[in-house]
């Protein structure tokens, strides 16, 4: 008699939370015999907190949390692991309609070039002293705070000087914006599309013109649970590998619009969701806009936990000042991503997987077959303004950062 799991899962009312949603929907939970429980949470913290406290034993939750709390920086929380990645990309950066204006006489185009526009931006708030432009994200240890920054320093704008940066829920983001409370906000979808669509706002760039096939949500486990229950950890993955699969058919993306629409999971409207899926931006102005790899359920590894990712996340706490660099905190953000569960979890599953556990980040300019079959297609993963990322030399990546 197979045993059956009961897991319970947390989630925020985002479209990257597709795979659960999928995973419950669509069987393949009950496939791998898991009854899994999906509970709705407004915040990050909330989600952290109830994994702390093992009201969750996994969760929908943003990359680099589960490196700030075993860090120590994000309390109360549990020690937390990451052995599968839930997709690439998914976020964009948004902008007031006077921003978008103020840029677009600056020389920004609505084909959402990351140099560009942020060359445009820099001279708007360089003419602006004094009077710093507000930008929201979703939480100080967010990949949206990371690549935000990221993309404003390499476009010559001061992330501590020349702007200021906020914390608001993505559901309050379009209000905000809306309002004059913020000049524009770094969030994951449908919010930018909700923006634009219902807010007047303009997208300024996307996650995936700022650094190609990059990271975003994962699957944050409280270690104790794992520890306890490996079985019910390797069929969870099996059933996520299998609904990332599906997500990532275009021949499903109306039915996984429509399951992400209703009330219990993101509640928007699912035309709000389908250009994400798509990669149809609505950019602003009704332009819109093709972004290939907007949202990468499944290609390119996109489930793969990358010790690269999370060591590249760490480098962005060191920088920012949230964590000092030491050989004990590399080796703390390293161990929470954990490769060798996805591998043993999945591996009978025949399917490609990359064979190492990191990798040089911005190193491919093109789609790139890897592995001797060369059934993985890796990359392009560049950054905008050409940087590279080689976790074997991570303490000149950071000399280099704070330079």
């Amino acid at each position: 008699m197979t045993m059956r799991h009961a897991i319970t899962a947390g989630f925020v009312p985002l479209l990257d939370s597709a795979l659960l949603v999928a995973a419950r929907e669509k069987g393949f939970a009950e496939a791998q015999s898991i009854d899994l429980t999906l509970v709705r949470e407004r915040s990050w913290a909330s989600i952290r907190d109830r994994l702390a406290v093992s009201h969750f034993d996994v969760a929908h939750i943003l990359g680099p949390m589960p490196i700030a709390c075993n860090l120590g920086l994000s309390a109360p929380a549990p020690e937390m692991i990451v052995p599968m990645a839930l997709g690439l990309g998914g976020n964009a950066v948004t902008v007031s309609a006077a921003l978008w204006r103020a840029m677009a006489e600056e020389g920004a185009t609505a084909d959402l070039d990351a140099r560009r526009n942020g060359a445009a931006l820099a001279r708007v708030a360089g003419a602006r002293r004094g009077e710093p432009l507000r930008f929201g994200v979703v939480h100080p240890y967010s990949g949206h705070n990371y690549e935000l920054r990221y993309w404003l320093a390499a476009s010559g704008v001061d992330p501590d000087r020349d702007v200021e940066i906020v914390v608001l829920p993505p559901p309050d983001m379009g209000d905000a914006l809306a309002e004059g409370g913020i000049d524009g906000y770094c969030a994951g979808e449908p919010w930018n599309t909700f923006g634009v669509l219902r807010r007047g706002a303009h997208l300024a760039t996307v996650k995936a013109a700022i650094w190609r096939s990059s990271p975003e949500k994962v699957l944050g486990v409280n270690a104790r649970w794992a520890d306890a229950n490996p079985e019910a950890m390797a069929a969870l993955l099996a059933a996520l590998y299998r609904a990332s699969v599906w997500c990532a058919s275009p021949g499903n993306r109306e039915e996984l619009a429509g399951l992400l629409a209703r009330p219990a999971y993101v509640g928007q409207n699912a035309e709000l969701l389908m250009p994400a899926l798509s990669g149809l931006m609505p950019v602003g102005g009704g332009a819109v806009r093709g972004v290939g790899d907007f949202f990468v359920p499944n290609a390119k590894a996109a489930t793969f936990p990358w010790k690269s990712h999370a060591l590249w996340f760490y480098t962005q706490m060191v920088r920012w000042r949230q964590v000092a660099h030491t050989a004990e905190h590399r080796r703390i953000a390293a161990q929470t991503y954990r490769p060798d569960i996805y591998r043993a979890a999945l591996g009978g599953l025949g399917i490609a997987m990359p064979s190492a556990s990191a990798k040089v980040e911005g190193a491919l300019t093109a789609e790139t077959p890897v592995g001797s079959s060369g059934a993985l297609t890796l990359g392009p993963d560049g950054f905008f303004d050409g940087g590279r990322f080689d976790p074997d030399d991570l303490d000149a990546y950071i000399a280099a950062q704070s330079a």
